[in-house]
């Protein structure tokens, strides 16, 4: 039996096939390389001296990803393809609703037919909204998203919770991501965007890598250590092992679980540009601008749950976040070249 893998091509999702393929799982991996490239897969194998099968299929394409079905025996599936820009779903958002939504109604149509009803989803810790108190738990409440990804990501939330209750043989299991950063330490793969990024430590390395001037930091004026915004970042191998560790779970539970993953530090803006720096041994220019609207001056995580529902913590502090990064920068300057 294999554990499909929507978006493996991606950030995150190449990181969990190589994860689950060193734990001897069998995979089949889809993507529709919008926004990754068929190279991570190759790295992948390259990292492993494991193979798996790969289709370029778009989950909205119903007919090609139920070849995938008949073609494989599914056992269960993480989910983690949609399109992901904060900043491009508020211009976009029928686009954003269209894709990820949608797609998710073909993929968990074709997962009850095929008898596949075991499902991990890549969730955000968009869909607290503007924290009411920090560290934020599970059972903090669902707040007002400030986007349309956000909002994606709570929309899908409430239909799998729907769905696990109206069939009680789903096993789903909600994962709510907080900052993903770093690459593997073998540095082949990593992130990588195409276009400008979106996240804070993608653009701190293109900047130290003189391949973007400099870094707009929004607001130097919040209670914090120095002013600046404080999030919760997560290196990305860490988080890929909590994925195998919640097929594991959701083969021991039905229903619907909500899990935080995060490592419960927060570190402001300037403090990752320092971090950076040391690991880079590079400078990298910034400039102080006014506050974005919706920003909050904290948020992370309570991982508490994740420890006792799954096993996992993180295990990777900022420097070695840091460190991951710059070596695959440093490695890729354009990213995967075609």
């Amino acid at each position: 039996m294999s554990i499909l893998i929507t978006g493996g091509a991606g950030f995150i999702g190449s990181h969990a096939v190589v994860e689950l393929l060193d734990a001897g799982k069998e995979v089949v991996v889809v993507d529709n390389l919008m926004n990754s490239s068929k190279i991570s897969l190759d790295r992948v194998r390259q990292i492993t001296g494991k193979d798996f099968k790969f289709y370029k299929v778009d989950l909205l394409d119903r007919e090609a990803l139920e070849n995938v079905f008949k073609e494989n025996s599914i056992d269960s599936c993480i989910h983690f393809a949609g399109l992901k820009a904060v900043g491009e779903s508020v211009n976009m958002p029928l686009e954003y609703y269209h894709n990820n939504v949608t797609g998710t109604l073909v993929l968990c149509d074709l997962l009850r037919k095929y008898g596949a009803k075991k499902l991990v989803f890549s969730s955000s810790a968009t869909v607290y909204g503007v924290p009411e108190y920090v560290p934020i738990d599970e059972a903090h409440p669902l707040g007002v998203t400030t986007n349309p990804y956000g909002e994606t990501k709570k929309m899908i939330e409430r239909i799998l919770t729907d769905i696990s209750k109206a069939d009680k043989e789903w096993s789903i299991v909600l994962l709510r991501y907080f900052n993903p950063i770093g690459a593997h330490k073998s540095g082949l793969i990593g992130e990588n965007p195409k276009g400008i990024p979106n996240n804070l430590l993608p653009y701190v390395a293109k900047v130290a890598a003189g391949k973007l001037e400099c870094l707009s930091v929004y607001g130097n004026d919040y209670d914090t250590v120095d002013g600046t915004g404080v999030r919760d970042y997560i290196h990305v191998v860490d988080l890929a092992k909590a994925h195998l560790k919640a097929v594991e779970y959701a083969d021991k539970m039905t229903g619907v679980d909500f899990i935080n993953l995060g490592t419960g530090n927060g570190y402001s803006v300037l403090q990752i540009v320092d971090a950076y720096e040391k690991a880079s041994g590079l400078k990298v220019k910034y400039k102080v601008v006014d506050r974005r609207q919706g920003d909050v001056a904290s948020c992370y995580a309570d991982p508490k749950k994740a420890l006792d529902v799954l096993d996992w913590k993180a295990e990777n502090g900022i420097e070695q976040m840091c460190e991951d990064l710059n070596r695959w920068q440093t490695m890729n300057p354009d990213g995967f070249v075609e």
